[in-house]
């Protein structure tokens, strides 16, 4: 047997198995984090950093959403992580948005929603980064919450090594589980159980069982901006009418539909590449922007430029920013079930896999990984 031993071992340091790393080390459990590159560089860096409740499910998923922002208020100080309690703002240029916002913000109490109606004059004066020209009105919510992913992702393994003892082995795949036996190409481990937190990797372990599960791949295209002048700050995150038809919380409202079908009508191109766009700024000044929605379990690798323009289009009518400059561009791939928020299965005795997150793992990786703990206690 190997003289390397720990409890409990988590494959994946993107945010999924951070979290879970976090949730197992917390209850005592040693841990042991394998990740194969030298740092996680999948869709837990390459997205908005937004901390999202607003958007989730109610019930569940929203209060799942609720308790990750909770563990991330406390976590990103002790990490040395920056982070803003930003809020966010649904913005409206036509009727029937406000018709949907409207709506909303009536159910909102009932469903667990803390929001507030805002009418032109009020979004006016809680944001000088909204575009006036034909703003109706929008939504404020208090709940959202801002990191940097890159600088987040980067700096959890160490503070999880630093505070609770969690060894690290990165440039580390793993071949093969055969509890209580990990293999690695250098190393061979004994564990009680495993945690798989493999994201948009299907391949390396269990792959019969992903090809069965329903999950496909998400390809995401987004851009950053350069630091703005003058320490210009964006304030609240901002998103508009496309947004609404993104997120399952506005699921609800039965204007919805109406609103559905006229984007649809006028501007097919933005459900050919499941286009909504939104806006967030990270401690360095840069905006975050983005996204489309490209589903297939087969990604094309090559980004689409007009897929780009048609969102810096689309933000510039509710973005009133001093330069978008754009200094980066690049694409995410997520894992994503078409039916479920999650996707956990057990392969075998001890072996457990937590996929299908979506695009939220940012917004509800903490608390799910306390939900997977507690149903085992």
């Amino acid at each position: 047997m190997p003289d390397l031993k720990a409890d409990i071992a988590v494959v994946g340091a993107g945010i999924v198995g951070l979290a879970h790393a976090l949730a197992a080390a917390k209850r005592g459990h040693r841990v042991v984090l394998f990740e194969r590159t030298p740092q996680a560089q999948g869709a837990s860096i390459r997205n908005f950093g937004m901390i999202w409740p607003i958007g989730q499910a109610s019930g569940l998923i929203h209060q799942r959403a609720l308790r990750t922002r909770q563990l991330w208020l406390d976590l990103a100080p002790k990490a040395g992580v920056w982070s803003a309690q930003t809020g966010s703002l649904h913005l409206a240029y036509a009727d029937d948005e406000c018709a949907v916002l409207a709506e909303f913000a009536d159910r909102a109490p009932a469903l667990g929603y803390a929001v507030e109606l805002l009418d032109r004059d009020a979004v006016l004066a809680r944001s000088h980064a909204v575009q006036p020209a034909g703003l109706k009105g929008g939504l404020w919510s208090a709940t959202e919450l801002c990191v940097d992913p890159r600088e987040a992702i980067a700096a959890l393994p160490d503070y999880l090594a630093r505070e609770y003892g969690i060894t690290l082995r990165f440039s580390t795949p793993v071949h093969h589980i055969d509890l209580p036996l990990i293999h690695t190409p250098a190393e061979t481990w004994s564990v009680d159980r495993a945690i798989v937190c493999s994201g948009a990797d299907f391949e390396s372990l269990y792959p019969q069982l992903f090809a069965n599960s329903g999950l496909t791949r998400c390809k995401l295209q987004m851009m950053r901006t350069a630091p703005q002048p003058g320490n210009w700050r964006l304030g609240p995150m901002l998103a508009a009418g496309l947004t609404l038809r993104h997120y399952p919380a506005f699921e609800c409202c039965q204007t919805l539909v109406a609103y559905t079908q006229r984007i649809a009508a006028e501007r097919p191109e933005f459900d050919r590449w499941g286009i909504h766009v939104m806006a967030s700024q990270n401690g360095l000044g840069e905006i975050t922007i983005g996204d489309s929605h490209e589903y297939d379990w087969v990604v094309n690798p090559f980004d689409n430029p007009a897929i780009d323009r048609l969102i810096l289009d689309y933000l510039q009518t509710f973005l009133a920013a001093p330069a978008l400059h754009i200094a980066q561009r690049w694409h995410g791939i997520y894992a994503k079930h078409p039916e479920q928020a999650t996707f956990i299965a057990e392969p075998a005795r001890g072996v457990t896999i937590v996929n299908g997150i979506g695009g939220n793992g940012m917004t509800t990786a903490f608390g799910l990984a306390e939900e997977v703990f507690a149903e085992w206690e």
